[in-house]
């Protein structure tokens, strides 16, 4: 049986358990898909022994001018933790069932900041909805040393020049020597686990975002930084349960998902 079909036949195994809803779009009514807390939920278990992503999140929301619900931790609340915590669980249920890695199962993955020093224990973390983020010095010091130290980030889940311009700006803030380089096909993060036949991918904002990815390279042309512009990869692991959403998109990011991460741990 070839990865492909095998990755169809997982991601149908997961239709089990959770709700089912449509991420919210815009204007009009919302269907919020999240967790209510009273604050972010606490790291109380050290997960570094096996592989576990973390998610970022950055404390100054004053930029985000469009609407969210501050007590909803995932859709429809506070926009680092769109997808949470659905997305990452189901990615590191095909992490299992495809390779050998000893990962984390049937947990939310740990929130840091930037300037958590816990955060230095997990070498790949997640970042998304950075259109409005904006990082004091703590937070841009920390990314700095997270990186230098062998970080490896994925940020997803933003559109539009002006976000893309935000996130230019503040790596190289915290990263002047570094550069962030558009990627193509043949980048060996596309071919290190799955052969990635194709970029051109659904383009989930519209029609007038189509989607691309970029990369932060250090001097040598190392590649630190995976970045979705104009995409949403843990939208569609989020949702592999939902029988209405196209298979061959959900297969498609789910071999983006598995190749950055082995990307990160083998580079």
């Amino acid at each position: 049986m070839n990865r492909r079909i095998i990755i169809s036949v997982i991601a149908l195994s997961l239709i089990c358990g959770f709700a089912l809803a449509q991420r919210p779009r815009g204007g009009g009514k919302q269907h919020v898909l999240g967790q209510r807390y009273s604050e972010i939920p606490k790291n109380t278990q050290d997960l570094s022994g096996r592989f576990t992503f973390a998610r970022i999140r950055y404390i100054d929301l004053s930029s985000c001018y469009y609407r969210y619900d501050p007590t909803i931790i995932g859709d429809g609340g506070l926009p680092w933790s769109h997808d949470y915590p659905i997305a990452g669980r189901h990615l590191m249920k095909i992490m299992a069932e495809l390779s050998k890695a000893d990962v984390t199962l049937d947990v939310d993955e740990p929130i840091f900041t930037f300037d958590d020093p816990q955060l230095f224990k997990y070498p790949y973390a997640y970042l998304c909805e950075i259109g409005c983020m904006y990082l004091d010095d703590k937070e841009l010091a920390g990314l700095r040393e997270y990186v230098l130290r062998g970080g490896f980030l994925l940020i997803d889940d933003f559109r539009s020049q002006g976000e893309f311009y935000n996130l230019q700006r503040q790596l190289k803030q915290a990263l002047p020597e570094y550069e962030m380089k558009k990627l193509d096909l043949s980048h060996p993060i596309f071919n290190c686990f799955f052969s990635i036949k194709t970029l051109d991918v659904n383009p989930i904002y519209g029609p007038s975002y189509a989607p691309e990815f970029w990369g932060l390279m250090d001097k040598d042309g190392q590649l630190v930084t995976i970045i979705n512009y104009n995409y949403d990869v843990s939208d569609y692991w989020q949702f592999s349960d939902n029988p209405f959403r196209p298979i061959e998109e959900t297969n498609d990011a789910y071999k983006f998902g598995v190749n950055y991460i082995m990307y990160a741990l083998t580079h």
